[in-house]
């Protein structure tokens, strides 16, 4: 007898690191290029150092304070901790067992081949004694951890730690100040240094030694008086859930800094190894207070993202994916102003098949234009070097007023925020940091020009950063606008974040915290109320993450209702579709491809007079409850009639599309007997690219003026 679905929540925690087995699902599959399958394995490692370092470190403090609250899929901190570990262990074991067994030997047969110590031939030996002498020596600095000297390891570095045992008869400091029995030492993996170390080439082969393999081999010279019984290689991810100071006012930025500083030296979460060593492994696990679920000891090398340096080898420029060009968008012409063409269409821009450069372009015409009086932007994330940086001080330069609302809380980007923010200060720029306890994650610029009939406001709205760099590889959607009732609400919305205004009502925009949430629950409601058995609703939707809980249950009252509900999610998913008088009118996929998939879409058939709206909100409790959020509406038919059919694609994929099922396992989709295989990104840039092809193709109208004599 089948056992009745009682749960209404997957878990978060379990189902995010679900999302991280899709991404090494990539990095297994065979016919995806070697260099990609590598860069998937080294996005595994990323995205659960990031993990470790918030979730777990969350869940660890609550676990350690003795709370017995259980989260809304009624798991305690403790039981969470306990899946997380089993879990993980078992994904981490797939991804070294896919490096060591299937992309290390496969690069080695592309003529990359990595050489470990054990493997050192006598050639090798002489060469890379000389670059540890010379080279490596005079950067290392050994660490005693016994007695109170415990130093502090950094987060996410690597280190040696070297078991050993001191030679009777000779005379060390450490042996006269406090004599220890096999003392632990341990030294940190220089990071000034290349971590690849290429070797003499033989028969077109290119070979590779890491640094840290040569520090473990012949750092007994590091110890002079001592043997080294035991080595191994060590990382340790530390705990970085620190919250600023909210009320920290004008030492907001040193009340920042300062969590900077305590997150490179916080106390560890987990540990990796790469060697199983219990005397060795026991002893660090009882100085950083780990257990035996916070240690990862794998038979491989520690640190994947960074071997991705041995791609810059000539060997593997063919193990790539052949290059995707993004193209210009057909109705723009390089080097002309936006301002003529808004005032008569919207334009929308799909990066990365479309170039960014439309955006910087927009920036760098409103910085140099005489008629622009001012900007106001958002930034969240950017990227270093950045050409929109540079395009608003050229604007500050040049006389413009310059407002930017400057999110310092965005996570792991704060340093960079802080410089990007001073920077614009001594430019002129007026920068707002943010908001106290909410965090600016909307995506708008407004631009204001004096034109001949008056003030005209130009406004660009984004489902993504003003990042020019993740612009080539995260796929988003952006629309430029001119439209009134656009342009009067963002006006309103930057008086909002930027002083003391009361809430205002907003003709298009809907703005979290305020009134995201609630319009979607209404729309989903009127879904509900207006479907029928002939003519049933239909709910599409395009996210990073589903976690909200309302709206969520407002689904399952979809479904029961007979509302067709497609979600496309791309990590996290708290809801449990396919339940029968449930959810079994939900069905729910996932998409990983060569680019990250970031645009939040939504499609509401709404009885015929369908609707679809943007946004740079996923549907979680922080976007539409804790942060500043901006989703907007997509009016132009031929624009609309575009976004429609390209969600409509997504859900079509059987090739690098994955499906959730109520057991909470996700599935590869492939495509059936008889059936074309569809492949959504791919689809996408053969479209831009044949449109590209023949706008270049066209013939341009030649008109010719007949003037009398």
């Amino acid at each position: 007898m089948k056992k009745e679905h009682t749960d209404k929540f997957f878990n978060r925690e379990l189902s995010w690191i679900e999302f991280n087995a899709r991404v090494l699902h990539e990095a297994k599959r065979q016919d995806v290029p070697l260099a990609e399958r590598l860069k998937f394995l080294g996005i595994v490692s990323s995205n659960f150092d990031e993990f470790f370092m918030v979730r777990v470190a969350g869940l660890k403090r609550q676990a350690q304070a003795g709370s017995t609250k259980k989260d809304i899929a009624g798991m305690t901190a403790q039981e969470q901790l306990a899946a997380i570990a089993a879990r993980t262990h078992q994904i981490v074991s797939e991804q070294y067992g896919c490096l060591m067994n299937d992309v290390l030997p496969a690069l080695a047969q592309a003529g990359i081949v990595y050489v470990p110590s054990s493997a050192y031939t006598p050639q090798h030996r002489i060469l890379l004694r000389q670059i540890f002498d010379n080279e490596v020596f005079p950067l290392l600095t050994p660490l005693r951890t016994g007695g109170a000297e415990q130093p502090h390891l950094n987060n996410r570095k690597m280190y040696a730690a070297f078991k050993l045992a001191h030679i009777p008869d000779i005379q060390t400091i450490s042996e006269i100040a406090a004599p220890e029995e096999n003392p632990l030492a341990i030294v940190q993996i220089p990071t000034a240094l290349s971590r690849i170390i290429w070797l003499p080439a033989e028969d077109s082969v290119q070979r590779f030694a890491l640094l840290e393999d040569i520090i473990a081999e012949y750092g007994t010279a590091l110890f002079p008086g001592y043997t080294v019984q035991e080595k191994l290689i060590l990382r340790a991810t530390c705990d970085a859930a620190f919250a600023v100071d909210e009320e920290a006012g004008d030492d907001f930025i040193q009340a920042m800094e300062e969590v900077l500083v305590q997150r490179q030296t916080s106390v560890p979460v987990s540990l990796m190894i790469n060697t199983m060593s219990s005397a060795l492994t026991s002893e660090l696990m009882h100085q950083m207070q780990l257990t035996e679920d916070d240690v990862f000891t794998v038979n491989g090398i520690l640190d994947i993202p960074s071997l991705t340096q041995i791609l810059e080898a000539d060997a593997a420029r063919s193990l790539a994916y052949p290059p995707w060009n993004n193209f210009y968008p057909v109705l723009l012409q390089k080097g002309e102003p936006l301002w003529d063409i808004l005032k008569q269409r919207d334009i929308l821009l799909h990066v990365p098949y479309e170039s960014y450069e439309p955006v910087i372009s927009f920036l760098n015409d409103a910085a140099a234009d005489p008629d622009v009086l001012a900007i106001k932007m958002t930034l969240y994330r950017t990227s270093g070097n950045s050409p929109i940086i540079r395009a608003l001080e050229n604007a500050a330069h040049n006389g413009k007023q310059v407002t930017v609302f400057v999110e310092l809380k965005a996570r792991f980007d704060e340093k960079q925020n802080i410089s990007w923010a001073e920077q614009l200060e001594r430019a002129g720029v007026i920068v707002v940091y943010g908001i106290v306890n909410l965090k600016v994650h909307a995506k708008i610029l407004l631009v204001v020009r004096r034109e001949h009939d008056g003030i005209c406001r130009y406004i660009h709205l984004s489902t993504g950063n003003y990042n020019d760099k993740t612009a080539r590889f995260y796929v988003d959607m952006s629309l430029f606008t001119a439209n009134r009732d656009i342009a009067n609400d963002a006006t309103q919305f930057f008086n909002i974040i930027s002083g003391y205004s009361a809430i205002q009502t907003m003709k298009r925009l809907a703005m979290a915290p305020l009134n995201i949430k609630s319009q979607l629950l209404s729309m989903i409601e009127r879904e509900i109320q207006q479907s029928t058995s002939e003519s049933p609703g239909l709910i599409m939707a395009k996210m990073n993450s589903l976690a909200h809980h309302e709206i969520i249950e407002a689904l399952y009252r979809a479904s029961r209702a007979g509302v067709r509900v497609m979600l496309n999610v791309r990590g996290i998913c708290m809801l449990i579709p396919g339940v029968s008088g449930m959810s079994e009118n939900i069905s729910v996929i996932s998409i990983i491809d060569r680019y990250l998939e970031h645009t939040r879409i939504f499609y509401f058939h709404n009885g015929g007079s369908e609707e679809i709206y943007l946004s740079s909100a996923d549907w979680m409790p922080r976007n539409l409850d804790r942060r500043v959020e901006l989703m907007f509406p997509v009016i132009q038919q031929d624009l609309f009639k575009t976004i429609k059919s390209t969600l409509e694609l997504y859900f079509s994929d059987n090739c690098k599309s994955h499906t959730l099922h109520s057991s909470g396992k996700w599935t590869a989709n492939k495509p059936k007997d008889g059936e074309p295989p569809v492949r959504a990104q791919e689809t996408l840039y053969n479209k831009y690219r044949e449109a590209a092809n023949l706008a270049e193709d066209a013939i341009p109208l030649e008109f010719i003026i007949r003037r009398s004599n």
